[in-house]
């Protein structure tokens, strides 16, 4: 197939449920290569079930999801394997391995993925500590450090073999606000230095607009809308705008819909108007 130079990760008409439950319907956007994507929306839109679908950890009902052009719902086990090895994951929280050192965790997909010498392990392992400044923690244990260095760690881990592509799901989620600024500069950096295509889940509007080049808004199963931050933060679009502005009412409505107050309460507007508001 042929691949677009452009882009890297690209759905084309993409459906995905679980049963009856649509989550994507009929999707289509594209990731661009070398660019830090952020993808954004409200809790239960599908972002994290996009990173799931491009890892082929889910696989899509229908529609097409290309990775450098190859479609990742058609791959059987062998090329879904060469496919992961070409991209880092960063989980939310990190999700170290509790019973291996710092060291261990970011040597763990060397050891995995290759056979490389000892000696070679040693030094991409420090070498990737250090370009999230946590070098000199490589004897801790997880259970020894921060939130915030916990997550700098997986970091360092999801660039362990240099791939094309890294997924952080909520990179920033539960950080104090130095922490936070630190992992969206890194972010940023790693992209720039390394030559990356990055996509992050994020609620953090701040931080996400001052990293990001192509945010992607998901909304009640499509794309709402698909461009720079400063499209993003001048869109006119309601339910856009009450993300952007934090909005506690508009189209995604404060009241989860069900029976009115009056049949819940078997009251009538005209007999008890004040109650009527409640």
């Amino acid at each position: 197939m042929a691949t677009n130079s452009d882009t890297l990760v690209e759905l084309r008409n993409l459906t995905f449920g679980y049963s009856d439950r649509i989550i994507l319907d009929d999707v289509s956007m594209r990731v661009p290569r070398g660019k830090v994507t952020a993808l954004m929306g409200a809790s239960g839109g599908g972002k994290t079930t996009v990173l799931r679908l491009i890892g082929g950890q889910n696989r899509a009902q229908k529609g097409e999801l290309l990775f450098d052009g190859d479609d990742v719902t058609l791959m059987d086990q062998e090329r879904l394997y060469a496919a992961r090895r070409r991209m880092g994951m960063l989980f939310q929280f990190g999700a170290l391995f509790a019973d291996l050192d710092v060291f261990e965790n970011v040597a763990f997909p060397l050891r995995e993925h290759t056979d490389l010498p000892e000696a070679l392990v040693r030094d991409i392992v420090l070498m990737k500590l250090n370009a999230v400044g946590l070098r000199g923690a490589r004897d801790l244990m997880p259970s020894e450090v921060s939130g915030g260095m916990a997550r700098r760690i997986a970091l360092a881990r999801a660039i362990a073999l240099d791939p094309e592509l890294v997924m952080y799901d909520e990179p920033f989620s539960g950080l104090d606000p130095i922490s936070l600024g630190t992992a969206a500069r890194l972010i940023r950096h790693l992209n720039d230095a390394m030559g990356l295509t990055s996509i992050f889940v994020s609620h953090e509007l701040e931080q996400t607009f001052g990293i990001a080049d192509h945010v992607i808004i998901l909304a009640n199963g499509k794309v709402a809308l698909e461009g720079t931050p400063e499209q993003v933060r001048q869109s006119k679009d309601p339910l856009i705008y009450q993300y952007v502005n934090a909005l506690s009412d508009g189209p995604v409505q404060f009241h989860y819909p069900g029976a009115t107050v009056e049949e819940d309460f078997g009251l009538t507007a005209v007999a008890h108007p004040a109650r009527s508001a409640l």
